[in-house]
Parts: C-alpha cells; structure tokens; sequence
C-alpha cells in the first residue's frame, strides 16, 4: 500500500540519520576534548582553584558534541510526526484496521530511539555536572563514567514504558479520536461503508459557538475540552483583553470564566471529520 510504504520509507531515513549522528558522535567522543578533556593550568587558573590545587577542565568540545546530538531530537519527532498523519490517513481512508495499527509498531520504535537517546544525553550532562561539581585531581576517563552511568539507566528500561511515553500517548489519543469522530470502532474495517460514518457524522455538532458556522480551523480548549473556531476565539479573547475582562467559554452551559490563547490546540480529530464530511458533500 503507498501509504504504508511512504511511512516506512520515512521511517528508515530517519533512523539512517540517527545512526550516522551517533556514528559521528561516537568519533567526536575520541577527540582530545572529550576523551582527554583539555586541562589548563594558569596562573588565573590557581586563583580561581582556591586551596584545592585541583585542576580545572573545559568542556567545550563536549557541549559543543553534545548539542550535535541534541539536533537528532528533531529527526526522530518529525518521524513521529509524519508516522502520525500517515496512520491517520489510513484511517481516513478505510483502510483495515490491521493496516492502521500495524503503525504503532513503527511508532514504538521511535519511541525506544528516543529514549536511548534521551538517556545517553542525560548521562553525558549528569556526570559533567559531578565533575563541575567536584574538582578532581586527575583527569578522569570521560567514556567510562559516561558509560556507567548509561547503564544504570538502561537497568530500569522495561517494554512497556515505551507505550507510556507521552508521544505515544498522544498519538494512540489522535487515533481514538479520529475513530470517534467517524464512528468507527477500533476493530471495523473499511466495508463497513461511509453511511454509518456519515450517520455519526451528522450527530456531531461541527458548528463554532461563537459563529454558528461550521468550523474550518476548530482548536480546543485544554481546560474544558470545548472547541471553537480558531480566529474566532481568538479575536473574542483580544477583544475581551483590551476591556481588561476575562474571556468566558462561549459554549453554552461552560463554567470555565478564563479562557486564555495559550489553552487553545489544534483540535486534528475534529478538523478530519469536518474534512471528511465535506468531501462526502462534493461527491456527485
């Protein structure tokens, strides 16, 4: 299927490009301003040292190896990311729900890359800050420490922490409600047919409050959960702002009396079904 192997293909450019960056990190690592961290011992050096006589260390190649890392952090969300709208197309699509789940197995696999990641950084900072913390006497093998300290953290690793990674979360969350939205249950399949969607389709209110017009950009409030559209609210917020007042929910019934712009997020699952049942309108 083309969606499934443009996801994947995707999938392994982006983890091509992680394992170059750790290839490239792991070369940085050897150079003298890591492995052997470069050691200065001045005059200005032994005032600032006080009494212990230790000395001092500069760590700028490893933050600046570091920071190459961290850009790998990108890769790995954008992977995420088209992961996400891919197995939400599926979905769109009618595909079978073989064929949008099987996404999760790709998603769980960034999510290990990114906390094999996420834990060789920390350990990198965690030791660095000790010997910032704690002048030493020698100058300590870097890779070791690094090292052990990497392996303390693995030890705690288990399977199912990955399901609990908050990108996870969020993208099981955007399949559920994609599925709510069209009503179609995790386990139905594409010959379910578009009527029963467009039956629950029709029971969902798709209009904003404020406008009473069907939405084209909704976002929803993470306080209250209730959606609007997005240049609507946010010119009711301006409006109320430059009155020095407070923006109350305009849904009907909302107690929420504080309804700020920072609390507003694209609200993807609404937006499909509106997508979707504006397609269903154009067929002839």
């Amino acid at each position: 299927m083309m969606l499934r192997r443009l996801v994947m293909t995707s999938h392994r450019l982006s983890r091509g490009y992680c394992v170059g960056a750790w290839r490239v990190w792991k070369e940085a690592r050897q150079q003298p301003g890591w492995g052997h961290i470069e050691r200065t011992r001045t005059e200005n050096n032994r005032k600032m040292q006080g009494r212990s006589g230790a000395p001092l260390m500069s760590f700028t190649s490893v933050d600046n190896s570091l920071s190459s890392l961290k850009n790998c952090q990108a890769y790995i969300n954008t992977g995420m990311e088209t992961t996400t709208n891919v197995a939400l197309d599926l979905l769109e699509s009618g595909c079978e729900a073989d064929d949008v789940n099987s996404m999760e197995s790709v998603m769980l696999e960034y999510a290990e890359m990114d906390r094999e990641l996420n834990q060789y950084i920390y350990a990198v900072e965690d030791v660095m800050r000790k010997l910032k913390r704690e002048p030493q006497e020698q100058v300590p093998d870097l890779l070791v420490l690094v090292k052990e300290r990497h392996t303390e953290l693995q030890r705690k690793n288990a399977k199912d922490d990955l399901r609990k990674a908050d990108k996870f979360i969020k993208f099981k969350d955007q399949l559920r409600e994609t599925r709510m939205q069209m009503g179609v249950s995790q386990g139905e399949t594409s010959d379910e047919g578009d009527e029963d969607i467009a039956v629950t389709q029709s029971m969902i209110n798709l209009n904003c409050p404020i406008t009473q017009s069907q939405m084209i950009n909704p976002v929803k409030n993470k306080v209250c959960g209730h959606t609007y559209e997005k240049e609507a609210i946010e010119e009711m917020i301006q409006d109320r702002h430059h009155k020095k007042k407070n923006t109350r929910c305009p849904n009907l019934g909302c107690d929420h009396k504080d309804v700020k712009i920072s609390d507003l997020v694209p609200d993807t699952a609404l937006k499909r079904a509106i997508d979707i049942q504006n397609k269903q309108k154009s067929r002839p």
